[in-house]
């Protein structure tokens, strides 16, 4: 029996982004973070929504859940495995994203 994987490497997501493999960004910072950087196609659930809004997200999508160091969004990529959906967070968010991936991101 494997253990269900709860974390994503952002190597591993630029990877899966570079061939278009079809995975749902969740974004759940604040409203003034993502103003500051963000990625590409994310959609945008501030984490504090979260519980109300999971009817805009679909079970069946491998989401990816992100915030600027991680800790937020693995507690949502955990609420969002225990509804049923196949969700994932990115190790170290998006300050470990840019400086894996993108230097050119402004950090905060």
């Amino acid at each position: 029996m494997s253990a269900e994987r709860t974390d994503i490497a952002p190597q591993d997501l630029k990877t899966r982004l570079d061939r278009k493999d079809p995975v749902v960004l969740l974004d759940v910072r604040e409203d003034w973070e993502t103003a500051l950087c963000r990625l590409d196609n994310a959609t945008h659930i501030p984490i504090e929504e979260i519980e109300f809004r999971t009817a805009e997200l679909d079970p069946a999508d491998e989401i990816v859940v992100y915030c600027h160091h991680g800790v937020r969004s693995a507690a949502v990529a955990g609420f969002l495995r225990q509804q049923g959906f196949k969700a994932v967070n990115l190790e170290g968010g998006l300050d470990q994203w840019a400086r894996a991936i993108d230097p050119k991101m402004k950090r905060y």
